[in-house]
């Protein structure tokens, strides 16, 4: 299941990559902010660096970095979306300050952003048409609400009754072999994509564990 990773708050933290060890040392250091945009909207970055706390040309690697964090995910290893970063602040070092240093910074700062900001997995909801018997009525529609599913209208076709419904992605595998054995193979099934939506509360930490996503450790 194509699963994505949201907030449902805003948060500032501080992303800062500092190591000295030998030669010459690494530094970049950016403080962000995320927003939770629309469910439309997938990712905004905005500069507001002013004043050359971060100089001009290593703005695009807090954005590189911010981006693959993104992409690795930050609670269960989905891709984060639906947000909005602000780079608002940071500070470099003359000599140690490099694109890698800013990238691995921008890095941090998502995942720490992520997981101060209310984060939620969101899942996939199809639109679910079911063309069955009558007689099957009852049983299909007790089905569906087993399967988190929500039903959204019916209409008659023939001797057919065609049920509507709005089902998770997730509780749609193996559903055909449901199907034929509640109808006696006289039920068909379509489905296309609808839109994404919270999981619920106690389903996320199923949905986490079953991931293997391991968070890493901060360091400094």
């Amino acid at each position: 299941v194509a699963y994505k990773e949201t907030v449902t708050r805003s948060a500032k933290v501080q992303g800062k990559h500092k190591k000295q060890s030998g030669g010459r040392g690494q530094y970049g250091d950016c403080w962000i902010e995320v927003q939770p945009l629309p469910r439309d909207q997938e990712f905004e970055f905005v500069d507001k660096i002013f004043g050359g706390a971060i100089p001009r040309n290593f703005i695009p690697s807090v954005e590189k970095g911010v981006r693959q964090a993104c992409a690795e995910g930050a609670i269960a290893g989905y891709p984060v979306s639906h947000i909005r970063v602000i780079l608002y602040d940071g500070s470099f070092h003359e000599v140690d300050s490099s694109d890698m240093a800013f990238q691995i910074a921008g890095r941090k700062a998502l995942k720490k952003a992520i997981a101060e900001a209310g984060p939620v997995l969101l899942e996939p909801i199809m639109d679910v048409e079911i063309v069955i018997p009558e007689e099957f009525m009852g049983h299909i529609t007790g089905d569906l609400n087993g399967r988190r599913g929500h039903v959204m209208g019916m209409d008659v076709k023939g001797k057919n009754q065609i049920i509507k419904a709005k089902v998770p992605l997730a509780e749609m595998f193996k559903y055909a072999n449901g199907l034929r054995s509640i109808t006696g193979g006289r039920g068909s099934y379509t489905m296309k994509f609808s839109h994404y939506k919270e999981v619920p509360h106690k389903l996320t930490a199923t949905i986490i564990a079953q991931s293997g996503f391991k968070k890493e450790e901060e360091e400094e």
